[in-house]
This record gives C-alpha cells, structure tokens and sequence, in this order.
C-alpha cells in the first residue's frame, strides 16, 4: 500500500481516538498497547518511558486538581475527585493510545517509506508555497543524525553540527535517497472507499437526514 495512504489512515486513526467514549476508549487503548507490545515491544516501551512524566502530570492535574466528589471521602483534602480520576483515565487512555500507535509506525514503516509518505501528503500545500521536497530533505537528515546519535548519551543538538571529518576518515555523508512510490490499483479502492466512506457519514449527520 501507498506510503502516503498509510500515512493518511494512521493520521485518521490517531484523530479518531480524541472523539471516543471512555469505554471504547479503553478498549482501544488496551488494543494498541497489546498490538504495540507483541510487534515493537522495545521502541513501545522506549517511547513508553519517555512520556511517563507527562503522564504523572496528567493523573496530578487531573485528579487532584478537577472539582468534584472526592474518591476517599474519609480523606477529601487527600482525595482525588471522581471527576479527576475520569479525567485522567481518558487522557492517560489517550495518551497510551497514541504513544502506542507512533510506535507501530515507525517500527513497520522505514524512514525512506515515511518521508516519502510525508512529501506525497505535503506536494498539494506548493500552492501556497510549502516546498515538500526541502522538507523532505530536513526531516531525513533529522532521522539520519537521530538514530546515529549513541543511544544513552547526552549528545547536545550543537554536536551535529560539528565537521567531525577533518582526518579524512568518515567524513562524507551518505547520499539522501528519497522513495516515491505510484498509486495501485488497490491504493485506488482503499482511497475511493474511504471518500465514498466519509461523504456517507457528513450526510448522514445532516440535521435534514434526520
């Protein structure tokens, strides 16, 4: 499949979770951690940790700081709010949901297949001056210097930039190679029924098609 269709879908998907209910929320949360454990279980968990500060503010601001009906009431200036507490669990559901997802992206989708995923998406916004391919270009070398960096160490972004080549050994850079792929056949379908997909939906939700 299209790199930029995938791309499109996975934006969709990741959108889509903002607008679900606690309970199906749960489900899908509960859903990408799994998918994500079994197919990427390091980089889910490496990204996993990374937010989990983000997550403890979410629980702190959340439960301790929404008004409402206090959890322990025999403790209510200790308490978490019921309210919070819910609060937090969509939030923190969100979060995991999404964290989950970038996960299985990148895990699956090389870095060659999701710039060129990117340009594709982004070669429509030239009309209003945005050049895909300078972007293209800078979000390669971002993910080239990224995943060179040494893993656990405290590189400075100031590094980067550095000329480490003056001894004449590994001083040039690979060249950038760019993937654009063709649209199939069965790119087509997926794109037609989507559009046939989302224009049923808008109206149906119509006030006259009620």
């Amino acid at each position: 499949m299209h790199s930029g269709l995938l791309l499109s879908l996975w934006f969709a998907g990741v959108a889509s979770v903002q607008f679900l209910g606690p309970v199906a929320l749960a489900w899908v949360a509960a859903a990408s951690l799994a998918l994500a454990l079994g197919f990427a279980r390091d980089r889910a968990l490496r990204l996993l940790r990374r937010v989990r500060v983000l997550m403890f503010a979410i629980v702190l601001l959340f439960g301790w700081f929404t008004p409402g009906e206090a959890v322990f009431p025999s403790w209510p200036q200790l308490s978490p709010s019921r309210e919070g507490a819910m609060l937090a669990l969509v939030h923190g559901g969100r979060l995991i949901a999404v964290v989950c997802a970038v996960a299985l992206l990148l895990e699956r989708l090389p870095v060659e297949r999701l710039v060129g995923g990117l340009y594709s998406l982004s070669r429509p916004f030239s009309v209003i001056g945005l050049r895909a391919g300078d972007l293209a270009l800078r979000l390669i070398l971002v993910l080239r210097f990224v995943e060179a960096s040494p893993r656990g160490s405290a590189t400075h972004w100031k590094d980067w930039l550095r000329d480490t080549g003056d001894d004449g050994a590994g001083g040039e850079l690979e060249p950038v190679r760019l993937v654009r792929e063709r649209l199939g056949p069965l790119d087509v379908a997926v794109a037609a029924a989507l559009g046939l997909l989302g224009l049923g939906v808008s109206l149906w939700s119509l006030p006259w098609a009620a």
